[in-house]
């Protein structure tokens, strides 16, 4: 029975779909904003909080918690009273920075043809009555 323990475990954290696999991760509401707002310097909590905005703490410790545990970014707890605690991109967050700025522009780029087409749809989906 212990084999399969160890079987169960060593499958734990795969997914068949490597494109689901980071898509449901860095695909949240928040997990690309905590990145973007770590890029180029290494930043405390409470400056993540205020450049993000509208994000609660808890949201903020639960995106910063599974962004480390899947390597995007590194805690650095520091041995002081008060304990001083910053975050940074790792490689692997830095690396992932491209495709994410690529994905960036294109929406910034497109973002007026998709609210267009969704006016349309919803004018044609009432029938063709406009809408208020």
């Amino acid at each position: 029975m212990s084999k399969h323990r160890n079987d169960a475990a060593s499958t734990e954290f795969e997914q068949p779909c490597p494109v689901r696999d980071v898509l449901d991760r860095i695909g949240d509401q928040w997990s690309l904003l905590v990145l973007l707002t770590l890029q180029g310097e290494t930043k405390r909590f409470n400056v993540l909080m205020r450049e993000i905005g509208d994000i609660s703490k808890q949201m903020l410790s639960r995106t910063l918690k599974q962004l480390e545990q899947d390597g995007y970014i590194r805690r650095t707890v520091y041995a002081e009273v008060p304990p001083r605690v910053e975050y940074d991109l790792t490689d692997l967050g830095r690396s992932f920075l491209e495709p994410m700025k690529l994905l960036v522009a294109w929406a910034d780029t497109h973002h007026p043809a998709i609210r267009e087409a969704r006016r349309a749809y919803s004018q044609r989906a009432s029938g063709g009555r406009r809408e208020a």
